[in-house]
This record gives C-alpha cells, sequence and structure tokens, in this order.
C-alpha cells in the first residue's frame, strides 16, 4: 500500500459523501464511501426540524419509485471516476472509520490484517 486518505465533499447541497482512498501498489486504487443527507440548517433560515422533513419527504417519494437515493453515490461516468478504480459503498461513517483505521495502521507498520465490516 501507497497511502490511505480520508475526505467529505457535499454533492448539490443535500448529499454528504464521506471517502476514504487506498493508494496500492498494484494496478487499482480503492475507494470506500458512505452517504448521508445534510441535515443542517437549510436556506432561507430554514431549521433542522424542516430540513429534516423535506429529506423526509423525498425519500418516501424515492422508494415509492424504487429509488434508494440516500443509499447510493451517484458517479457521472467519466467526470468522477477513472480507470483502475474500484469502489465500494458502506452503510455509515463508523464502518469507514474502521477501514480508514485499519488501513492506516497497515501502511504505518507495513503489514496486512483482517478487517470485517458487516454492513
Amino acid at each position: 500500500m501507497l497511502g490511505v486518505s480520508s475526505h467529505e465533499y457535499v454533492v448539490d447541497g443535500v448529499a454528504r459523501v464521506t471517502e476514504v482512498n487506498v493508494d496500492t501498489t498494484g494496478q487499482f486504487a480503492v475507494r470506500f464511501y458512505a452517504i448521508e443527507p445534510v441535515a443542517n440548517s437549510g436556506p432561507g433560515g430554514l431549521g433542522a426540524g424542516s430540513v429534516e422533513k423535506v429529506q423526509s419527504l423525498l425519500t418516501e417519494a424515492a422508494e415509492r419509485t424504487g429509488q434508494d437515493a440516500w443509499k447510493k453515490v451517484v458517479k457521472s461516468y467519466p467526470t468522477t471516476t477513472h480507470q483502475r478504480t474500484v469502489e465500494y459503498r458502506v452503510a455509515g461513517k463508523d464502518s469507514l472509520n474502521k477501514i480508514f483505521t485499519s488501513a492506516s495502521k497497515c501502511l504505518r507498520q507495513n503489514r496486512g490484517e483482517d478487517l470485517t465490516i458487516s454492513d
């Protein structure tokens, strides 16, 4: 492994994506994602309760149409993803933090370890 990093970004003001990147010595880079709705105060002074209500309604509408919007990271190919990148979505930040901690430890100690994430 050559490196490990983590960062967050907000997509279109409604979804927060946290990403862990693992750069390997092989041909592939690996990315792990967790996605969650942005539930802070919204535009025009909307409080968190109002934003959560809107998100709840949007999620309910998406589920009726068979979409699983808050559980997927949607990529725009080839703009956001490159060849030789393997991507995984995990259920939440806790799992992502475990992956980051384990990969960082492996990089520092120059040895592998097993990690099981049950999402």
